[in-house]
């Protein structure tokens, strides 16, 4: 066997490098800006080891998308195609059923955020036509080259300011008293409380379809640097954003004990009321100068997660409808998402997006709230189809989860069917 060589490594290391911190601005977005802070706001550090327990058990999952695309050189939705067909319109469908209200979603607490914390003053409408209109012009524009940039650059604000927010709250904390929020236990037995446990966990970090996001990620980035991922390259790509995306998630938990908790004041309903306060919270705490480094840690936040969705799902559209077209087998692969298809994808979704925000006014909660159904419902059976792909033959067998991870795997799957009729029970009660 040939001797390691650190000098060949870095390199090759270096131009796979990109995937899993998109993987992580995708992830950094609602679920943490707004519910591990609120977590931690509502129920002190109660929360904290149910947040990094939902992170392990997605885990799998997620690292199952780079490691079928570095083994097999194929995307994963081309794996879900050689399951079937079935398979590849089950991703579909969901694909379809979420992406105009999620990134609208996502959309709207970047704008409000932008409105917020910057003093613009514009209806919320026209602040999200103006974040799409950035979005499509840096996908348009950079493709995925300008997208990975884009996002390495926002990543690095965004772990920075908020990794020195922490640390700035923390000496400046020095009573932990009080904190460990048992004195909550009581009320996550409440209706509000259970929905709000089931979203936390739900949403945490990311849902699992993001593992074909990744897999079309890696692919595209060997096709950017000319460099076919290994399979150790690929997942310390992925464990990289994957541990940066958790620690981002605790970090915020903390922020929301550590400077919220104990303040007393009834929390705004919504993201953008909520982040508001954060921001005003932590000004009273820090002083006035601390402002703009918790303005642009949420920013940071949101935008990274806008990007990476409306990026996401016009390349996931592409991907399907080539890998339904194509003849896929044992010596061939679908062909790699075209430029135009891509492009329309990115228009189509982007339209769709800002025609929710335009049209659906007070029935917006009710799309919000059949795409979270939705995505819950099915995310056991994506979860199980994934496993299913990355064990098929045509992964070579030293490619294959090893026996450990296929059952942190099974006791993921299970955990989330449970879960996911826990949800639906809910919803139907609610």
């Amino acid at each position: 066997m040939a001797p390691h060589n650190p000098s060949r490594a870095a390199p090759a290391l270096r131009k796979v490098l990109g995937p899993g911190l998109l993987m992580a601005g995708a992830a950094v977005g609602v679920s943490h800006l707004v519910q591990s802070t609120r977590a931690g706001a509502e129920y002190g550090l109660l929360l904290l080891p149910v947040v990094l327990l939902a992170c392990l058990l997605k885990y799998p999952f997620l690292e199952f998308g780079p490691r079928y695309a570095a083994a097999t050189g194929e995307n994963l939705l081309v794996g879900y195609r050689r399951l079937g067909q079935w398979a590849l319109w089950l991703f579909g469908l969901v694909t379809v059923g979420t992406m105009f209200i999620v990134l609208a979603v996502v959309t709207l607490v970047t704008a409000g955020l932008a409105g917020l914390l910057l003093g613009i003053e514009a209806p919320p409408l026209q602040l999200s036509a103006g974040v799409l209109a950035l979005c499509i012009l840096l996908l348009a524009v950079g493709n995925y080259r300008g997208l990975d940039l884009a996002m390495k650059l926002l990543m690095a604000v965004l772990t920075v300011s908020t990794l020195l927010a922490l640390a700035l709250t923390l000496v400046s904390t020095p009573d932990w008293s009080g904190l460990s929020g048992l004195d909550r236990l009581p009320a996550l037995g409440t209706a509000t409380g259970i929905a709000f446990l089931l979203a936390l966990v739900g949403w945490m970090p990311i849902p699992v379809e993001v593992a074909a996001w990744h897999s079309l990620w890696t692919r595209e980035r060997a096709a950017q640097t000319g460099h076919a991922p290994t399979l150790a390259e690929a997942l310390t790509d992925f464990r990289l954003g994957y541990a940066g995306a958790v620690v981002l998630a605790a970090a915020f938990v903390l922020l929301g004990a550590l400077l919220m908790h104990a303040s007393g004041l009834r929390f705004a309903d919504s993201a953008v009321g909520f982040s508001g306060q954060l921001v005003e919270l932590y000004t009273q705490n820090l002083g006035a100068w601390s402002r703009p480094l918790i303005t642009i840690a949420a920013l940071s936040t949101m935008f990274s997660t806008t990007l990476a969705v409306a990026d996401a799902y016009p390349r996931v559209l592409a991907a399907i409808l080539d890998a339904a077209a194509a003849r896929v087998d044992d010596a061939g692969d679908a062909r790699p998402p075209r430029r135009g298809p891509y492009l329309a994808g990115v228009g189509v979704v982007s339209g769709g997006a800002l025609l929710v925000l335009v049209f659906a006014g007070e029935g917006f909660t009710r799309l919000i709230d059949f795409a979270t159904t939705l995505s819950f419902v099915a995310a056991p059976l994506i979860a199980w189809i994934t496993l299913r792909a990355v064990t098929a033959p045509h992964v070579p067998q030293e490619a294959r989860p090893g026996p450990a991870l296929r059952t942190l795997a099974w006791v993921g799957l299970v955990s989330g069917a449970l879960f996911s009729l826990a949800w639906i029970a809910w919803r139907l009660m609610s």
